[in-house]
């Protein structure tokens, strides 16, 4: 597996990340926990990712109410790789029973705290979603202390659109803070919101940028054509309105459909197709996959030996425009 700069972080990562979301519980809804895999199903995806190359475990403070961060520590503590970089996120929070975000000085403290006891160490640590209540540069000046202190090693931002992410990188410079790196949004041939202005400020910036839900809970597969209902536990079944919405529509299955005419010529899946399209992306540092069966991790394989030239890249990017 090539590797490549995550922005300006001075680190290297590898084409895909691997998101341990799913341990435990479907990302951070109260109400999805316990409907992912169990922590031994967890175990052989980590394993599976690490022999396949791939050197970053994807997490957070919430998924499945911390059990992910859990299963994930025990894993590194018992397989104790040296080469792995931990990424998690912090700033998810209930308020009232609604989801609300926290990135106060004092609960980023508090998070990464609590997140390394449960890791047993913390690389890369990402705001998981804005806060409109807490001032940029408390933010930023605690993710510098931290960093100083030798808790992480870089930080980012997740979940944020062009205006927030020019706001956060000129709140640093005036203030003289260091800046986020990289950057972790959805984005996947049915989710290009990104593409008109946020990935050329990346580009611009020389942000990097792993891109999240890169298949959209399966849409970009064969899973659901030719009339296949979403099957009891699936991600789309669980949790589909919640995390990709407008992704399982009669259209975006027609152009799905139109999609694996495409992967058959070139003698590939269709998510291998759509991870491919979405590596070969000049603003995309790495895709975050989490496969639970060998026909998705053989997609992601075919994604790492799939060249796919300029003509075929603007044919699908025209096909989902």
């Amino acid at each position: 597996m090539k590797s490549m700069p995550l922005g300006g972080t001075g680190i290297e990562i590898g084409q895909f990340v691997f998101g341990a979301g799913s341990i435990g519980g479907v990302g951070g809804a109260p109400q999805t926990r316990g409907l992912g895999i169990t922590e031994e199903q967890g175990f052989a995806r980590l394993d599976e990712a690490y022999e396949l190359g791939i050197r970053v475990v994807d997490t957070a403070d919430v998924y499945a109410q911390g059990d992910s961060e859990v299963a994930v520590g025990r894993w590194l503590s018992q397989r104790e790789p040296s080469d792995v970089l931990v990424q998690t996120k912090f700033g998810g929070v209930a308020r009232d029973g609604k989801p609300a975000s926290d990135l106060s000085g004092a609960h980023l403290r508090r998070q990464l705290a609590q997140s390394i006891e449960r890791l047993g160490r913390v690389d890369l640590y990402l705001s998981h979603v804005p806060d409109p209540d807490t001032p940029p540069e408390e933010t930023l000046t605690a993710f510098a202390e931290a960093r100083e202190a030798g808790l992480i090693r870089a930080f980012g931002v997740c979940n944020v659109d062009a205006g927030l992410l020019e706001a956060l990188l000129k709140t640093a410079a005036d203030a003289g803070l260091p800046r986020p790196e990289f950057v972790q949004n959805g984005f996947s041939l049915l989710n290009r919101a990104d593409e008109p202005e946020l990935l050329p400020l990346v580009r611009s910036e020389g942000l990097g940028y792993l891109a999240f839900s890169p298949l959209a809970g399966g849409v970009l597969s064969e899973r659901y054509l030719d009339g296949a209902a979403p099957q009891p536990g699936s991600r789309i079944a669980v949790a589909g309105d919640q995390f990709y919405p407008g992704a399982h529509t009669e259209e975006n299955l027609a152009r799905v459909t139109r999609l694996r005419e495409l992967a058959r010529r070139r003698e590939v899946s269709v998510a291998g197709l759509a991870l491919a399209w979405l590596s070969a992306h000049p603003a995309v540092t790495a895709p975050i996959v989490s496969p639970s069966s060998e026909t998705q991790w053989q997609a992601v394989r075919e994604a790492l030996s799939f060249e796919l030239d300029a003509e075929s890249a603007a044919e699908i990017s025209e096909l989902f425009g």
